[in-house]
């Protein structure tokens, strides 16, 4: 696994971003998350060794995990991506967003029904937002796509949104401040999953954290681990692993 981040910097635009660790990470170093820029890492993915091999070695790669691959401030930067993502088919290319509803504003001319080695994982936090986005995301030329739910913020059903959708990812939030998830929604989510035979994750629990009625205050460096003790991550049956 590997990561690139063609830009940094953000903007809050969504519930689920009111504790971004990366707008407090960014803060505590005096950095302004406002201002998106190119990285030194813009054309990682096909940077070479002497021998000309790619440095880069084959597999899965996390895109944009430090900002949002589809922001609008990228636009100019975008179109060199993709070239880049077409060079390396032997890399899955996987990117969250926020700005779903700028997809297709955002994509090559030569996209069609999506490339095979991009995975598009839209984000969600509530119902409001589930409704929203998901709504435009199902209709979508995207040959693979999941969820991502975190911090997932009240009970949501998504069940309809399922069709054609590889995995779905949910977690709580992580800050002193961080709002409760309740293992009853996490587990609501599962078996909405179960029901279509779409992959589940429990990706993390929250700081605060609700099981059986009883409200528990989790530190950062557990919450991982809690959610990976739980053991309710799902496999769909029969079908092909993505990554």
């Amino acid at each position: 696994m590997s990561i690139w981040n063609p830009w940094r910097g953000c903007k809050k635009c969504s519930e689920g971003c009111l504790h971004c660790y990366i707008h407090k990470g960014d803060s505590k170093r005096n950095i302004d998350t406002s201002t998106i820029v190119k990285t030194k890492d813009f054309e990682k993915p096909i940077e070479k060794l002497k021998n000309g091999k790619y440095k880069m070695k084959s597999g899965l790669v996390y895109t944009c995990f430090s900002t949002d691959f589809l922001i609008e401030e990228a636009d100019k930067w975008r179109d060199d991506c993709w070239k880049i993502m077409r060079e390396r088919q032997d890399l899955t290319f996987l990117f969250l967003t926020k700005r779903i509803d700028r997809f297709l504003s955002c994509i090559p001319k030569d996209w069609d029904d999506g490339y095979d080695n991009v995975v598009v994982c839209c984000t969600i936090e509530n119902q409001k937002n589930a409704d929203y986005k998901l709504s435009i995301f199902k209709d979508l030329p995207i040959k693979h796509r999941c969820i991502t739910a975190q911090p997932l913020l009240e009970r949501i059903d998504i069940e309809d949104y399922l069709d054609g959708i590889e995995l779905v990812v949910v977690g709580g939030e992580s800050d002193y401040y961080a709002r409760p998830l309740d293992y009853d929604w996490v587990l609501d989510v599962r078996e909405q999953c179960i029901r279509k035979n779409v992959d589940f994750e429990f990706r993390q629990c929250g700081t605060h954290f609700i099981k059986d009625g009883k409200r528990y205050k989790l530190q950062t460096k557990d919450l991982c681990k809690q959610a990976k003790l739980a053991n309710i991550n799902y496999k769909a049956l029969n079908k092909k692993e993505l990554f």
